[in-house]
């Protein structure tokens, strides 16, 4: 049986043009003229790859309760995305063995709306492990060089990855890495409902002094390390150097970043604390500045959700669980941004499904529109705005600072293999 949908804003490798995607068995078979009969019309809406998200806390086994594969991938699924590469913790066990990835995967089973791959983690004294979680599947490595919030998934430090980069270059997967130095974190003693208190805790030098960390290794083992959620573009200088060496590191930023200001979080707004931290409007623009001209990599989401009682704590930032619950909006969100910047529908394809696809090695089946590739597809109305409603939201528990915020860039439909799997 054949599927053909059409439009006149489908995003091919060539560009946006008027097309229709024929779809069978799963996999697209061409791109073709729009002209062609039997055809779903969808106007003028954009017909364009499902978004590949490589940075996705699901929580599941052992943390259900914050999250879950039914719930969370539901949401995915309303947000346009077709594939999430679920990180190695806050999940019991954590994705540090085999077994423990193999507890994932049966936790997955029969749940998933959307494509699951996973991301091994990288803990003191687990090199070891590397290379049987590569052979059983894994799409990349993670770790954290800041107290991750969880204990069985504990910080690496400088010495620990002189062990794991070795293992790493021969593996020749990507390492994601938490990029906080915790020598340059400032300790707080008491609680705050101030915002301004919980920023100046974490400062930028943090970051500079971990990916500065990162490049010194990566002079002796040169392997692919993947800088997770920039929180400041002045970060790139280091990185661009790095690069200008010819140093295999790729950065990623999120939409929390791109879409909100330090200056306008009100105290006690808990449910903007993440880390990094959101910081001001400058830091902002230059993210964007570096999306837009291509020193930043990619945009993934980092969905990180909890129970509301962790991220509720009367306003004090320090207690609060820092994470951000954004599956179902990150694409509207960076839609959102890029759109009143002047930028075109491609580049989100671009940041959102091509170098997301390739980062977790799925290039040659995922995020392009194109004969062979899977036909997993998102049809979104760029036009069209919506106000977010939490009681609309479909992952477990939606407390979301994007709330009472509008966005454009309305889903439709989602497609996996060429199955209708959300619908507006």
């Amino acid at each position: 049986m054949t599927l053909v949908l059409r439009s006149s804003r489908v995003i091919t490798p060539e560009g946006v043009r008027a097309a229709s995607v024929q779809i069978s068995g799963g996999r697209i078979t061409a791109i073709a003229d729009w002209d062609v009969s039997g055809a779903e019309d969808f106007g003028k809406c954009v017909i364009m790859p499902g978004v590949v998200d490589t940075h996705v806390h699901v929580n599941e086994p052992g943390r259900t309760e914050w999250e879950g594969f039914e719930t969370a991938t539901r949401a995915a699924a309303a947000g346009g995305i077709t594939t999430i590469l679920d990180m190695p913790l806050n999940s019991i066990p954590a994705t540090t063995t085999v077994a423990g990835l193999e507890a994932k995967r049966a936790a997955a089973l029969g749940k998933s709306a959307v494509n699951v791959e996973y991301i091994g983690g990288v803990i003191p004294g687990n090199s070891g492990e590397l290379e049987s979680l590569r052979d059983a599947g894994v799409r990349a490595f993670k770790c954290f060089l800041t107290p991750s919030g969880v204990e069985e998934f504990p910080a690496v430090n400088e010495a620990e990855l002189q062990k794991a980069f070795p293992v790493l270059q021969r593996l020749g997967l990507p390492l994601m890495v938490h990029a906080e130095d915790p020598a340059c974190l400032h300790a707080v003693s008491s609680p705050s409902r101030k915002y301004s208190d919980y920023l100046a805790s974490r400062p930028v030098e943090s970051e500079h002094s971990a990916i500065r960390m990162l490049v010194r290794l990566l002079e002796i083992w040169p392997t692919p390390v993947h800088v997770v959620h920039l929180s400041s573009a002045s970060s790139l200088q280091i990185i661009n150097a790095a690069r200008s060496r010819g140093l295999p590191i790729t950065v990623e930023t999120c939409p929390h970043y791109l879409t909100f200001a330090a200056e306008e979080v009100p105290d006690g707004a808990t449910e903007y604390k993440c880390a990094p931290p959101i910081r001001s409007s400058a830091e902002r623009e230059a993210l964007w500045k570096g999306l837009i001209n291509g020193e930043i990599n990619l945009v993934a989401s980092d969905h990180s959700p909890c129970l509301p009682e962790m991220k509720r704590t009367d306003g004090d930032f320090f207690s609060a669980w820092g994470g951000i619950a954004s599956l179902q909006v990150s694409m509207p969100a960076v839609w959102t941004g890029a759109r009143s910047r002047g930028v075109g529908v491609e580049s989100v394809a671009q940041w959102m499904c091509v170098n997301t696809a390739r980062l977790a090695g799925l290039s040659t089946t995922k995020g392009s529109l194109a004969a062979g590739y899977d036909a997993d597809i998102v049809v979104w109305d760029p036009d069209e705005s919506f106000v977010v409603d939490p009681s609309k939201l479909l992952h477990r528990h939606p407390v979301t600072p994007y709330a009472g915020r509008e966005l454009f860039g309305k889903v439709v439909a989602t497609y996996v293999a060429g199955s209708k799997i959300f619908t507006a």
